[in-house]
């Protein structure tokens, strides 16, 4: 069960460390008018999409396993609002996959302030799922 639990908090983190940097890549990206650096950002951009998605496929793997383990979980409401806090934290890693590609057609419309406060959202989320799965206040 440990083990389980350890696998699960680690590929989270590893999910949490794309979803900071993603965003952070766009900036840099709208922000360099070199096409090279452009093409340098797209790559990373990618790989980093990529690697969030395993991230986030291996969390989501051995969380349901987890759960699975305690099925008395299932029926606790903390457990229900954080995983509706990822589903929507999904979504916005949905629309990263979004921007990067508008990104990559030079379509984007935002500005890099805006950027700079959508980088922001998954750490409001992070404090909500960290203190439902701590807290477990329902």
């Amino acid at each position: 069960m440990l083990w389980l639990k350890t696998l699960h908090v680690v590929f989270v983190i590893s999910w949490f460390a794309t979803l900071f940097f993603l965003p952070r890549l766009f900036v840099y990206h709208l922000e360099t008018q070199d096409p090279t650096t452009r093409r340098n950002f797209q790559g990373w951009e990618r790989r980093t999409y990529v690697l969030g998605h395993v991230a986030f496929g291996l969390a989501l793997l051995f969380g349901v396993w987890y759960v699975l383990e305690v099925p008395a979980f299932l029926k606790q409401g903390w457990l229900h609002a954080k995983l509706a806090l990822i589903a929507l934290l999904f979504g916005y890693w949905l629309w990263c996959g979004r921007i990067m590609k508008a990104l990559a057609r030079d379509a984007f419309s935002k500005s890099s302030r805006w950027l700079r406060l959508f980088n922001e959202v998954p750490a409001a989320f992070l404090f909500g799922i960290v203190a439902l799965a701590i807290v477990k206040p329902f």
